[in-house]
């Protein structure tokens, strides 16, 4: 080998990078014009491809159909053996296709503009059958593939993923697509909790560790111990907070010698303790706790004391 692996990983990475580089060049009218169509449709867009491009296709309908764009992945192949059952007068298809010349596509391209819907060709030889039938084209030409044979489909699928990927983006820009809109179609794994669960959630189910304020200090490490968190709030007869006590806070009244006979909670207790509402969101609960290097949060609805999250909790959500 007269190159080492290193040597040739990076230059696949810098042909690569190179191909992305040269698509700024191709942002123009036409992206501009098949974004423009694709967000004006009261329809789905259908993305189609063979080879590789189909590949690419099933990416980039999954992206769009995350971000807010209604999409179907339509096989080439299948599609001109019953598939473009799916199409409706309403959708956009859009052809990828390096080449734009495979048997399939010259195939499919004229059924779709019997059917009298749009085509947009996402294609890497504009003098090719797809570019010149399409209604727009979208270039996603690339000097070279980074196969050292110039044969195998590299720089030009990434291409065509990076060129997908700035049109949903554009989209989501234009549908004002937010966070929340987001966790909708992400409900599931880490991202979807980060997104969705909530406060309450987490502490639904723990127990809720509270002692008065003149309560002795045996009877609230009781409270502690029993309670598993390892920490209590200490309320009012009218179950408002007035401070937290920690395992912390017991070490530290040892550390310093305090008598124990007589001690309340009132008087150990940390006052002014950081706090959360139930229905903020998990992870910025975990902000806090990062922020402030503090392992329990105390949670309060309004001036009412609701329960106390441990780090674990989140732990154990897979949050961390």
């Amino acid at each position: 080998m007269d190159q080492s692996i290193a040597a040739i990983a990076r230059k696949t990475i810098a042909l690569e990078a190179e191909s992305i580089s040269h698509l700024l060049a191709y942002i123009d009218d036409a992206f501009e014009k098949a974004v423009s169509a694709i967000h004006a449709c009261s329809g789905r867009l259908v993305v189609s491809g063979i080879g590789k491009s189909a590949i690419i296709a099933q990416k980039i309908v999954a992206t769009l159909n995350s971000t807010g764009t209604p999409s179907l992945y339509m096989h080439a192949a299948d599609a001109i053996h019953g598939d473009l059952g799916m199409v409706t007068a309403d959708d956009i298809c859009m052809v990828i296709s390096k080449s734009g010349n495979s048997p399939e596509i010259k195939v499919l391209i004229p059924l779709i503009k019997n059917f009298g819907n749009t085509v947009i060709g996402m294609v890497g030889n504009t003098e090719s059958y797809l570019a010149t039938h399409a209604d727009i084209i979208i270039n996603t030409t690339v000097s070279a593939e980074a196969c050292p044979n110039n044969l195998a489909p590299t720089s030009s699928t990434t291409a065509q993923m990076v060129m997908g990927d700035a049109m949903a983006v554009c989209l989501m820009e234009m549908k004002g697509f937010t966070g929340q809109d987001f966790a909708k179609f992400h409900p599931g794994g880490t991202l979807g909790k980060k997104l969705y669960l909530r406060v309450r959630d987490l502490i639904a189910d723990n127990p809720v560790p509270k002692v008065l304020g003149n309560t002795p200090l045996p009877e609230t490490v009781i409270e502690m111990t029993s309670k598993l968190l390892g920490a209590t709030a200490v309320v009012n007869e009218a179950n408002e907070l007035l401070g937290i006590i920690t395992d912390g806070d017991l070490r530290r009244m040892l550390a310093n010698k305090v008598p124990i006979a007589g001690v309340k909670a009132i008087d150990i207790c940390s006052r002014h303790p950081k706090q959360i509402a139930p229905d903020a969101l998990a992870i910025n609960a975990l902000d806090i706790m990062r922020k402030h290097d503090i392992t329990h949060l105390v949670v309060t609805d309004g001036p009412q004391y609701a329960g106390i999250l441990h780090l674990h909790d989140l732990v154990k959500e897979g949050l961390i």
